[in-house]
């Protein structure tokens, strides 16, 4: 999958986790979509890593594990015989503070790599490939179309290293709250070899109710490879109409595929990554949002269903018995000339903060939701935004006549200094 498009993946997931002002939030989103990228590229599509010696660039590579480019059964036919065994290797650190590198020695090509996708798909052929070898800086990834006789679906897999023990790891492995988001299958598992996989039967658009399909499954080892094979039920990820009523790859051929040692030489030539902390992008400012949201919540008689999030930006599903409500929170720094017009007819309070208060139908389609919110803006440009609904998920019906939490609850949560630590 090109940056391009994972860029614009992680801007649109950021929409989906918060929803404001569009024009209001293209700094924060883009910056918000950039840390979903590095997130991502860590855990599904190729990460923030270190050096990690090359295995053999020559023994393995021109041994014979790979022969061109061909497909499967044919003269550029992937030998496994003697796949190289997964190890950690030897790291070279990066300067304290620098950048880390993701770019390993080149020793594969995309080529190689697209040879490798065709000779593990179960028959049929795969047309308008895309791959990037092992010395691309994005990192490699291979996608096209793959065509079983049953209907022309896109598939992509990408490679990368992360901190097996770090939150990015973890996450990758998490199944989205079911209460937000809309699929039809998650589940996860540990492997004989210790490796983590998850295998996940979800939608491109889980809030808008579109027919794409996105199933994908991740794994991750405990040296710290990755490997994200993703798949669609239309021959384009978006823009091109359903050809088939499911993905070509049940669960069980996706975790096959994605667990295949026919990855390892592209992963041993990658770098490793750095623990989580090291040469990663910093933390933003101020206390974590998941947990200021929860201390701040009233206690009268609200339970915490479910929550998630992570950094500037969290969410609770609250219950009070009456049915199920979400409130999200998103903080922001720098935001005063980003915002334009957005807070024009907001109140401004004695030491300046501006404070808008605004009720209006929710955005994703559920039948009957309503969507309240609390923006305050602080003179230096700091931000948080509080929105609470009357369901649990966006996409569905509502669940109640209001949010749980009144505007004056969030308003009072939203001004609350804990924020900013």
């Amino acid at each position: 999958m090109p940056f391009e498009d994972e860029l614009g993946n992680a801007l649109r997931r950021a929409g989906d986790d918060f929803t404001t002002d569009g024009h209001a939030l293209v700094e924060a989103g883009e910056q918000r979509g950039r840390r979903l990228v590095a997130r991502r590229r860590a855990s599904v599509v190729g990460g923030s890593v270190l050096a990690l010696a090359a295995i053999a660039t020559g023994g393995a590579y021109t041994g014979g594990l790979f022969d061109g480019a061909g497909g499967s059964g044919g003269p550029g036919r992937v030998n496994v015989a003697a796949p190289p065994e997964l190890s950690a290797g030897p790291t070279k650190a990066p300067a304290d503070g620098g950048p880390s590198s993701r770019t390993g020695s080149g020793a594969v090509s995309g080529a190689q790599l697209v040879s490798v996708l065709k000779e593990l798909l179960p028959g049929g052929k795969v047309t308008d490939t895309e791959a990037r070898g092992t010395a691309a800086p994005q990192g490699p990834s291979i996608h096209g179309v793959y065509d079983d006789g049953k209907g022309a679906a896109e598939i992509g897999v990408s490679l990368t290293r992360t901190d097996p023990d770090g939150r990015t790891a973890a996450g990758a492995l998490e199944c989205p709250d079911a209460n937000t988001t809309d699929y039809e299958g998650c589940a996860t598992e540990t492997l004989a070899d210790g490796s983590k996989i998850m295998v996940f039967q979800g939608y491109e658009y889980p809030d808008r109710r579109e027919p794409t399909k996105l199933w994908r499954a991740t794994l991750v080892t405990k040296q710290g490879f990755q490997v994200e094979v993703m798949e669609w039920n239309a021959p384009a990820e978006k823009g091109a109409k359903v050809s088939r009523p499911a993905p070509p790859l049940d669960p069980a051929q996706l975790k096959t595929l994605a667990a295949s040692p026919l990855w390892h030489p592209a992963l041993q030539d990658l770098p490793a990554a750095p623990p989580e902390g090291r040469g990663s992008a910093p933390a933003p400012a101020g206390a974590d949002a998941r947990v200021v949201l929860e201390s701040l919540v009233p206690k009268n008689g609200i339970t915490v269903d479910s929550k998630g999030g992570e950094g500037d930006y969290a969410y609770l599903v609250l219950d009070d018995g009456k049915g199920k409500s979400l409130v999200q929170v998103n903080v922001q720094e720098h935001m005063g000339d980003a915002l334009g017009g957005h807070m024009s007819g907001a109140t401004t309070l004695p030491d300046g903060t501006k404070v808008l208060e605004t009720k209006q139908p929710g955005e994703k389609g559920g039948k009957g939701v309503v969507w309240w919110s609390a923006d305050t803006l602080r003179p230096d440009g700091r931000r948080v935004v509080v929105s609470a609904f009357n369901t649990a998920n966006q996409a569905k019906p509502a669940t109640r006549k209001e949010p749980v939490l009144t505007m004056e609850q969030l308003r009072t949560i939203a001004l609350d200094p804990k924020w900013f630590g």
